[in-house]
């Protein structure tokens, strides 16, 4: 082979949390690290997430937050109708606490734990910075222990000897690269961004009826050499969904924040399809929107939600920046340049007949749901779906809104079988000796959705625990441990 030649002891493909944490891990313990990241700078979507899941950790403990790992395992595993990897599970819920010691050891600082949803555990521990601050963190702390950062650098394949993996060959722009190791991690993200695979996986059309946010050459690299090394599969047709309106950041982001309450919901035909206080549950609200083929359904408000909105504030946060009861201040300002833009995702209108026409709805459809729906406010009962009456708020004029809400989704959730360990398990569960996979590459912390009601935090979290295993389980391989890693005072401080 052209190119140059590199011996390590373990490759990490990626540098998101999942690879950042493998890395550091590994070289915490000793070992040479080569990690190889394809886009030019290191994190991927790891520079963006706010929060972390943890339980039992110290900030739990200063705030009297009595969740405990336990309660999480089960509550979890009955989410997933024990359809996930329960010892997988149980291994990243031990592992929580102490990662964000870890992570704060690191110089990641914390603003707190908090909930993003009603009625759910105290699981959210909010960064400082977002995770732009935490990537930068712990990139400056893999480099001072000679981690070997290769950025635009895609890996081509995983190599092995026999039955045992011996390391990857690679592509910069000098030519082919090959790196010798003992071990090798993928984490790699995940598929978001392969149109063949989200179809023949989910069903989806990717930019049809899915719309991925927040991803970007993801194409499944890591999933598909894993597989070529005989990897099994697992979770590959798991997805982070949710329902957003449109995303409007660059103008403020306002737009957006009734489309996410919960008033009135409309299918693409006018008729009502949940219980709308599934908004502060966004797996629920994926799960319902991702029901209909158009990839969309629409939230409808009127002039008494915004003036509400305006003066109460929200009902359901839209980040940790906009807490319930923000107000809404620049909806109308936002709107005026939407439409100047040509955005056709919020219709307007002075009735709810014409609001229909104007959505190619029939009128007589999108009426009756209004009316049906103001009668259930009226009583302060809904009969169809049981709506908490808090959120049965009549919709009365004198205009009338429309915002189209599209089935969107963070992330691929799975792709490879591994074990408690974060081994890659082959088609008959026997491990591949040397080869790991964590974080958006692998399957079985997951049922078939994203547990965030009862973990807020998990994806995130997941990443970043199933990382610092992956690294302790690779240490164990080049020391030739037996049984499961050992955890040491340094791993855990």
């Amino acid at each position: 082979m052209n190119g140059s030649a590199t011996e390590a002891d373990v490759v990490v493909i990626g540098s998101g949390a999942s690879g950042l944490a493998a890395a550091l891990t590994a070289a915490e313990g000793g070992a040479r690290v080569v990690l190889f990241e394809k886009q030019r700078t290191p994190g991927g979507t790891s520079n963006f997430f706010e929060g972390i899941f943890a339980v039992e950790s110290d900030l739990q403990r200063e705030h009297y937050v009595d969740y405990s790992r336990d309660e999480a395992f089960r509550n979890i595993m009955e989410y997933s109708h024990w359809r996930a990897n329960p010892r997988l599970v149980r291994a990243i819920v031990d592992e929580s606490g102490p990662t964000i010691r870890w992570l704060q050891k690191h110089g990641v600082g914390f603003h707190g734990v908090t909930i993003n949803m009603p009625r759910s555990p105290r699981t959210y521990h909010i960064v400082a910075g977002t995770g732009l601050a935490v990537v930068k963190a712990l990139v400056t702390a893999a480099k001072g222990l000679g981690v070997d950062f290769r950025l635009a650098t895609p890996v081509a394949r995983i190599l092995k000897e026999g039955p045992r993996v011996a390391g990857v060959t690679a592509e910069d722009d000098a030519g082919d690269v090959r790196v010798g190791a003992r071990a090798v991690v993928v984490a790699s993200g995940g598929f978001a961004n392969n149109r063949q695979w989200i179809k023949k996986y989910t069903g989806f059309e990717l930019e049809g009826n899915l719309l991925p946010v927040g991803n970007t050459d993801k194409f499944g690299d890591g999933i598909r050499m894993a597989w070529e090394a005989g990897a099994a599969e697992e979770g590959v047709g798991v997805l982070e969904l949710y329902r957003a309106g449109p995303i409007t950041t660059e103008i403020g982001g306002q737009v957006e924040w009734p489309t996410v309450q919960p008033d009135l919901w409309v299918d693409p035909r006018g008729r009502r399809f949940c219980d709308e206080s599934i908004a502060f549950y966004d797996t629920s609200v994926g799960n319902a929107n991702a029901k209909f083929k158009e990839g969309y359904t629409y939230s409808l408000f009127d002039t008494t939600v915004l003036e509400r909105l305006k003066k109460e504030g929200v009902d359901k946060m839209v980040n940790v920046r906009t807490p319930p009861v923000t107000r809404l201040t620049q909806f109308d300002r936002e709107l005026e340049i939407l439409f100047e833009k040509g955005n056709t995702d919020v219709t307007v209108a002075d009735s709810v007949g014409e609001l229909a026409r104007a959505l190619a709805m029939d009128p007589a459809v999108l009426e009756a749901t209004v009316r049906e729906y103001n009668g259930f406010c009226g009583k302060g009962h809904d009969d169809c779906f049981a709506k908490d009456p808090r959120y049965l708020r009549p919709l009365t004029g004198p205009r009338f809104y429309a915002v189209k809400a599209h089935t969107v989704f963070l992330g691929t959730m799975g792709g490879i079988r591994i074990n408690h360990k974060t081994e890659v398990l082959d088609k008959n569960d026997g491990v591949i000796p040397g080869l790991y996979a964590a974080g958006f590459d692998a399957g079985g912390m997951y049922g078939d959705s994203y547990h965030v009601s009862v973990a807020s935090g998990s994806s995130v979290g997941f990443a970043f625990n199933s990382g610092r295993i992956a690294g302790r389980s690779v240490l164990d391989y080049l020391r030739g441990a037996q049984g499961p890693p050992q955890r040491t005072e340094n791993a855990h401080a």
